[in-house]
């Protein structure tokens, strides 16, 4: 009895810990590959931390960045503000963008109050095929 008892523990232990999200950012909505239109909606999503916006840091919390044709920022660098590496320091889990039909890469990157990137491990780079 004692053995299906531990038995029952692991199995369980073992399916709470699968049904939860990974710690990390995901794009709510879009797939590796998926084929999308020039105008893309986003839906960014964290695991392991929590959206504030962009101004104090405080350790658990950060925003949303998007890099165009770009990979993830190291660690402790300055995510750079331009038409390529969009900042959503008002704490925004959704947002429109343009794109040229073709192949592009989003990347979404976390990153603190200061807009310093949490590195590779928050971050998640997919592939977009535009289409006219």
């Amino acid at each position: 009895m004692k053995l299906l008892k531990n038995l029952f523990v692991v199995v369980l232990i073992a399916a709470l810990t699968s049904c939860g999200q990974e710690n990390g950012v995901f794009f709510e909505n879009l797939k590796d590959g998926q084929e999308v239109g020039t105008t893309v909606e986003l839906k960014m999503g964290v695991s392991g931390m929590e959206i504030k916006p962009a101004g104090e840091i405080e350790k658990g919390f950060g925003h949303h960045h998007i890099i165009i044709d770009g990979s993830y920022i190291k660690g402790g660098e300055v995510v750079p503000a331009n038409k390529t590496h969009i900042h959503y320091g008002k704490g925004q889990t959704e947002a429109t963008i343009a794109l040229t039909p073709g192949e592009h890469t989003l990347t979404l990157q976390f990153a603190n109050g200061a807009h310093q990137s949490f590195g590779e491990a928050w971050s998640k780079t997919i592939t977009v095929n535009v289409k006219e």
